[in-house]
């Protein structure tokens, strides 16, 4: 593998980027007609302009990206996550050009993309599943009868579903007929497929997902587990790493459990596996996703292990180089999704020209951008600016060096989700580890963060006075 192109744009194309040129790879961005000025263009080696802005012109077109492979070079192409990243047709398309998909075949892909096939896929591994029905449904009163006897509160889901879409909490029967409705109207809206299906709501549980890593000759490990509770609107927002609610003994099972979920499509690659963990520490398989994830940078912390680095050996044959005993463990991670949204006005986009920008440096401080100051956030695409990832050698210093760092972001010009994450990490709930995905939910008022903004700046504006009147003194 000499020259790869990155099918994607941003922080993940340049933190691809950045991976590669430390292997010696040379690298090539696709960029659409407003970002030509992009970090990630600017770092690439070379650069292609797939044309107009929105993405279903630009990034989304498969046939484009192939022949900007093809005309630069590149013998391969990593997608890192989102647009085509999960696309089992384009993988097929790439490996049919004669060239490298850095990710998982098409079959894996095609099995996970479908929450009722991945659930087929994993029967007959033993792996605990959400009670329910593993087969699409339509019959509003097949549906009754079978919430009745599983027990309400039931959820109705998308089986090509993600990112919280086509997905229903129905507390009552007599709520059934229309909640089915609006999900498989959402559903065929946003995958064109209103295939649903029916589970047992878990009230309370903990969204724990383990990444897990297997090469082309049959060896697959795991490398722990990230703890995903803290989202709103069904995406996540702060991730950290370990979970402080896993035992060691837990972590092993469910580790066992997401090899077995990735041998079960023959896995090849970096992928996560997706688990519920209710209050009693029961675990189910929700699903898995077959590329890298949004997260990736706090396993990377406690493991010391390069995931872009891993999937581009892979992809170019390699066996890993590590059994599962010698993954290291060590220390605890933190991640904020930094977001273009206003958490004051219920997480709306926040568009807008970037009139300040300046990202925190120091021991245990990570930040994936792909922006910098003076550029337009454009409406087109995903509101996330960057990730702000910390590292310590427990929790609480993880905890500590994340507040200092979100004080020392500097954003104006548009409104982010720095003072959500900061309010979220100070949360009596969060510091003590007793959360689960209803924090937002439970615990979230816009009102403490105008409060929270309104301390500080009355803080500021005390110092402020006091340094003008001890240099009035001075004069």
């Amino acid at each position: 593998m000499k020259k790869i192109l990155v099918a994607n744009r941003g922080e993940i194309a340049l933190r691809v980027m950045k991976t590669a040129r430390r292997m010696g790879i040379k690298t090539v961005a696709i960029f659409s007609e407003i970002e030509r000025g992009s970090p990630h263009v600017l770092y690439a080696d070379e650069a292609v302009n797939l044309g107009p802005a929105p993405s279903s012109e630009s990034y989304l077109v498969m046939d484009k990206i192939i022949s900007a492979a093809k005309q630069t070079g590149a013998d391969a192409i990593h997608p890192g996550y989102g647009f085509l990243s999960e696309n089992a047709e384009f993988s097929e398309l790439v490996h049919e050009a004669g060239i490298i998909f850095v990710g998982p075949k098409a079959h894996s892909i095609r099995v996970m993309g479908s929450k009722l096939a991945a659930k087929d896929a994993v029967k007959a591994f033993d792996i605990p599943m959400v009670p329910g029905i593993d087969k699409a449904i339509t019959d509003v009163e097949k549906a009754k009868q079978i919430g009745i006897e599983i027990g309400f509160p039931i959820l109705i889901k998308a089986s090509a579903g993600g990112g919280g879409k086509g997905m229903r909490i129905v507390e009552h029967v007599d709520e059934l007929d229309e909640q089915m409705q609006r999900a498989i109207s959402e559903a065929e809206s946003a995958f064109g497929d209103g295939s649903v299906f029916i589970e047992k709501y878990i009230t309370s549980p903990r969204h724990i997902e383990i990444q897990v890593l297997a090469d082309q000759h049959g060896n697959t490990v795991h490398l722990h587990e990230r703890e995903c509770s803290i989202q709103r609107r069904h995406q996540k927002v702060v991730e950290e790493a370990p979970s402080v609610v896993l035992t060691p003994e837990l972590r092993h099972e469910m580790g066992q459990a997401a090899i077995k979920v990735a041998k079960s499509c023959d896995y090849e690659g970096v992928g996560t596996v997706e688990f519920l963990l209710d209050s009693d520490k029961n675990f189910y398989f929700l699903e898995m996703n077959t590329r890298l994830q949004v997260e990736h940078p706090v396993t990377e912390c406690i493991t010391g292990i390069d995931l872009v680095e891993q999937q581009l050996l892979v992809a170019q044959g390699r066996a890993l180089a590590f059994k599962q005993a010698e993954v290291p463990l060590r220390g605890h991670a933190l991640e904020l999704r930094v977001y273009a949204e206003d958490p004051v006005n219920n997480f709306l986009p926040s568009i807008g020209t970037l009139d300040q920008y300046s990202a925190p440096i120091g021991d245990g401080i990570r930040v994936d951008d792909g922006y910098r100051q003076g550029m337009e956030v454009p409406i087109y695409y995903d509101p996330m600016l960057s990730k702000l990832i910390t590292y310590g050698k427990d929790r609480a210093e993880a905890i500590h060096i994340m507040n200092k760092a979100i004080d020392r972001y500097i954003i104006k010009g548009i409104q982010t989700t720095l003072d959500f994450g900061k309010y979220v990490i100070n949360h009596d709930a969060f510091v003590s580890g007793n959360f689960d995905t209803n924090f937002v939910k439970k615990h979230y008022n816009p009102d403490d963060i105008k409060q929270q903004t309104r301390a500080e700046e009355e803080v500021a504006a005390l110092i402020a006075l006091r340094l003008y009147l001890d240099n009035t003194k001075q004069l």
